[in-house]
């Protein structure tokens, strides 16, 4: 078994586990590392690692709350709590870039030696190789298992990797040049950059919430297995597709002869139910039978009220 295949093999709940403790870990290491340098680039990495660790949290919380089968209350299931996870992981991100903006402003106006640089330095490297590592993990599990928090939690750790590494470059630079000027600005580069990523997320969540639409791909693979039940006596229309969380869904109308009996038409829609969900991993699919010469309207006005 490969590597990739072996990835996307670990359950969300225990990479997301993993994310909380691998969190912890940075958050000692970061710090530690600011400590000794007094830098406050370092300072807004591990500031970044503190909202690692609450969204981590907060990630599996939700997964947990996903996974619960339907009820009375949620006869459709909890699929839609991960897009919650995604939502609070950009909000939490974009107020650590707000507080990364707050330090570098006011380093910037006081600049400080840095001290005790290769120390420091090697602390960030290592807990950058740990969120990358996971990071990897975890998009591989996510596109298994079409997990927004997965997915979500994966870009954080990345622009984590990428924040740490240009934290890196900056600190150097202003060390070995003597602009300490550098090291604020640094900060501020890293809080731009988180800024964006935590918009990202915020959009993708409400996006998911509104039930859009699922992938161009796999609305193009429905519309494939739909031609092969396509003949002069049956058609289809009103092809509708949406995602909530690791779910997807396709609702349809199937038109066909008005005399055919109810067992007859029945048993064809099973078979084309069968065959979608064949064809795309975690449809579901619901399907109207209407008689060939009855059209269904949804826009009228009155609809609407």
């Amino acid at each position: 078994m490969s590597l990739v295949s072996s990835a996307q093999r670990v359950p969300p709940q225990v990479l997301l586990r993993w994310s909380v403790m691998v969190a912890a870990v940075t958050i000692a290491l970061k710090s530690l590392a600011w400590w000794l340098t007094g830098s406050v680039g370092l300072l807004s990495d591990a500031m970044e690692s503190i909202v690692n660790l609450a969204s981590a949290a907060f990630a599996l919380l939700m997964v947990r709350i996903a996974a619960r089968p339907a009820d009375e209350d949620h006869p459709y299931g909890h699929h839609k709590a991960e897009y919650f996870s995604a939502g609070f992981e950009g909000l939490m991100i974009m107020v650590a870039a707000v507080g990364i903006l707050w330090a570098a402003l006011d380093r910037l106006r006081a600049p400080q030696a840095i001290e005790q640089l290769g120390i420091g330095v090697l602390l960030s490297v290592v807990s950058s190789a740990i969120n990358g590592g996971l990071a990897w993990l975890m998009f591989q599990s996510g596109r298994r298992h079409r997990s927004m928090a997965l997915e979500g939690d994966a870009r954080h750790l990345m622009t984590d990797v990428w924040t740490s590494a240009g934290v890196i470059v900056g600190v150097s630079l202003a060390a070995w040049t003597g602009w300490l000027w550098l090291d604020p600005v640094v900060a501020i580069g890293v809080a731009l950059n988180i800024l964006r990523e935590g918009v990202h997320l915020v959009w993708r969540s409400s996006e998911g919430l509104m039930d859009r639409a699922l992938e161009p791909e796999v609305i193009a693979e429905i519309a494939k297995t739909l031609r092969q039940f396509e003949h002069r006596t049956i058609r289809f229309d009103h092809v509708a597709t949406r995602r909530s969380g690791r779910r997807r869904f396709v609702d349809l109308h199937m038109h066909m002869p008005a005399d055919w009996t109810l067992g007859r038409a029945a048993a064809v829609r099973a078979s084309v139910e069968q065959a979608l969900m064949s064809a795309v991993p975690g449809l579901r699919a619901t399907i109207q039978l209407l008689p060939t010469d009855v059209e269904a309207h949804f826009d009228d006005e009155e609809d609407l009220i």
